[in-house]
């Protein structure tokens, strides 16, 4: 039987394709007017969705910690999730021009060789916790995530660059918790 933390963990992945629809399927919706800004309202609509999606990362995890849920299913599908829900809201900026592509690709590629890694680990009997530099990279890509998809408001009020400064946080600290995963599990590449 599913557990709740796991049940939400299955609606966060359930709510990428609505992102994705909603991103990128051309709505005629308009756009909302602030100021001399505008933000398409398709892209608010994602923008929230994005943000429910991924704040529900903290609600399974809390849950299952507090009434010791904790299960391999979980294990296994909190983080697909998480690496699901970025790479499709990046590789989705990319597609609408508001993120760089080689900003994206370094995020993702760590997300690949951080899941290889883990997957060498588990081989070994071996199970790796999401460590605190991993949490921060990944509230930092969700932050990021969010300002790129609100089109920088309401920062673009005052032309402050919260986006991709956010953007350049997130990747700065996507490739420092990527090397410190490489740098704490290396006996896993010598010869047995």
């Amino acid at each position: 039987m599913v557990n709740i933390p796991n049940k939400i963990t299955v609606a966060r992945i359930l709510l990428i394709p609505l992102f994705l629809v909603i991103m990128l399927v051309p709505f005629s919706w308009g756009n909302l007017n602030i100021g001399t800004e505008s933000l398409p309202i398709t892209h608010l609509i994602g923008a929230l969705i994005f943000i429910f999606a991924a704040s529900t990362d903290w609600v399974d995890g809390y849950y299952a910690r507090k009434y010791n849920l904790v299960t391999n299913l979980g294990k296994f599908l909190d983080p697909l999730a998480d690496k699901l829900l970025v790479s499709a809201a990046l590789v989705t900026l990319v597609q609408l021009d508001l993120a760089p592509a080689w900003m994206v690709v370094v995020i993702i590629s760590r997300e690949f060789a951080v899941t290889g890694l883990r997957l060498l680990l588990a081989e070994g009997g071996e199970v790796s916790a999401a460590k605190m530099l991993g949490k921060i990279k990944m509230w930092a890509q969700v932050v990021a995530i969010s300002a790129l998809l609100l089109h920088n408001f309401p920062f673009a009020l005052i032309n402050f660059p919260f986006d991709m400064i956010t953007l350049w946080v997130a990747v700065i600290f996507t490739v420092i918790s990527g090397w410190d995963y490489f740098a704490k599990n290396t006996h896993v590449f010598v010869q047995r």
